[in-house]
């Protein structure tokens, strides 16, 4: 069994000319598949097209990312999401959306109240959106955690859909998370010495509904932290998190994948094998 990067970014690789490398490592590193995680609408084509072509090894989400939402724009933008669900490469979720304090605007407070009112729009309209599709969404939350859960609670969503990327918070968050159906995914900040709360946060959602992700090129996990991150580099965190789970690396890969195709609604094994493998050519 093969591990899944649950949420990878590649256009960054694919403009580089890198791509093709970039899959053929992450096949080395024992990788089955990835879902290359939309941002905004100069994404969305291009990730349709990456996993037509890869299909089986690749899947695509389309979504607006909260720091990528400006007033006046947004609406248009969302608008034209729905559309990808009837074409005949279907994104596996709606994502990445949600909510972003950390980059707000820090001089001007005015005008990050505005930038932060558009965000909260763009993502109920976004929850909504999936609400009508019945799709699992992909939650972007960074320094606006209890923010993103009061806005899902009030959107109606089923947080069984639910997964907060980039799981970086802590285990009373994680179990505000589980009590209501939603659960979080791990990237390689699992690895960081100065971790211990989001370790914490894994072992409260329990192996039984872990996955894992890159978030590549960002955030990479220990050997290989402030370089670059990639696809393969997952194969780092899945040993980790065998580790601190007290399983072998066959089960921790199994369990994960299992979750990652499970929630995403993903080919089985031998299907996505057989079909990434024709993509490759």
């Amino acid at each position: 069994m093969g591990l899944i990067d649950s949420h990878t970014h590649l256009d960054s690789f694919a403009r580089r000319g890198e791509l093709a490398s970039t899959l053929a490592r992450a096949r080395e590193f024992d990788l089955e598949g990835m879902i290359t995680v939309g941002t905004d609408d100069e994404d969305w084509e291009f990730y349709r097209q990456i996993a037509t072509d890869h299909a089986g090894f690749v899947d695509y989400t389309v979504g607006l990312h909260p720091c990528h939402v400006e007033a006046g724009t947004w609406e248009d933008q969302v608008a034209r999401i729905s559309a990808y669900w009837s074409s005949e490469k279907r994104p596996v979720a709606l994502g990445e959306c949600g909510l972003d304090r950390f980059h707000l605007p820090r001089k001007d407070e005015a005008a990050a109240d505005r930038v932060y009112a558009a965000q909260r729009s763009a993502f109920f309209a976004q929850l909504a959106l999936a609400k009508e599709l019945d799709c699992p969404i992909v939650i972007h939350s960074r320094g606006a955690f209890d923010d993103c859960v009061q806005v899902i609670d009030d959107s109606g969503v089923d947080w069984a859909k639910v997964v907060f990327h980039c799981f970086a918070e802590g285990p009373a968050e994680m179990t505000t998370l589980r009590e209501r159906g939603g659960v979080g995914s791990f990237t390689g900040i699992l690895t960081y010495k100065n971790a211990e709360a989001v370790r914490e946060a894994a072992k409260v959602q329990g192996l039984e509904n872990l996955m894992i992700e890159t978030d590549a090129p960002y955030l990479t996990p220990v050997p290989h932290r402030g370089k670059p991150n990639e696809p393969a580099f997952v194969r780092h965190t899945a040993e980790f998190a065998a580790e601190l789970f007290g399983v072998s690396y066959g089960e921790l890969a199994e369990v994960t994948t299992a979750n990652a195709r499970r929630f995403f609604g993903l080919a089985t094994g031998e299907t996505a094998a057989d079909q990434g493998t024709t993509g490759l050519l």
